[in-house]
């Protein structure tokens, strides 16, 4: 295969990945879908009783393997292009693995959201906690809050 042809094909599979890194994939309280929007809701009144930052996995902590194989093609052209015959080759190898290592990090580190846990005690006296993504929103202990819940989906707002 032809350094040319190899560069095309590495670049077409890191821009793969990077797309499905642009994915938009949120658990905040400020973003319905189309199925939660025009839906009646419960609504529960509370005070916050604690505020936690948290790390939201938007991949659930299993990486789709993009990244790995992304960074692993690009890493393994770019060490083809050092030394040549047999030098090739290995250069090419070990710059796959390393390659495919660091895509993997890359996308691990790209699928965590910043969010926050809170507590809230129920006017009845229930305690409930929800997580949910930080948006800016400041919640502090001893706020009221109302808890909207729909299709067991609870967000926490003003």
């Amino acid at each position: 295969m032809k350094t040319t042809s190899r560069l095309v094909v590495a670049m077409m599979i890191a821009g793969s990945v990077v797309m499905t890194g642009c994915a938009y994939n949120s658990s905040s309280a400020d973003v319905y879908t189309a199925s939660q929007a025009q839906r009646e809701e419960t609504v529960r009144l509370g005070t916050v009783d604690s505020v936690r930052a948290v790390k939201i996995s938007t991949n659930n902590g299993q990486p789709s393997g993009l990244g790995a194989i992304g960074g692993g093609a690009l890493g393994a052209v770019a060490g083809s292009t050092i030394g040549g015959g047999t030098g090739s080759i290995l250069t090419g190898i070990v710059g796959g693995l390393v390659g495919a290592v660091a895509g993997n990090a890359v996308e691990n580190g790209t699928a965590v959201r910043d969010g926050v846990e809170i507590t809230v005690r129920l006017d009845n006296g229930d305690l409930r906690a929800i997580t949910q993504s930080a948006t800016g929103e400041i919640f502090r202990a001893g706020e009221r809050v109302r808890l909207l819940s729909s299709g067991g989906v609870t967000r926490v707002t003003h």
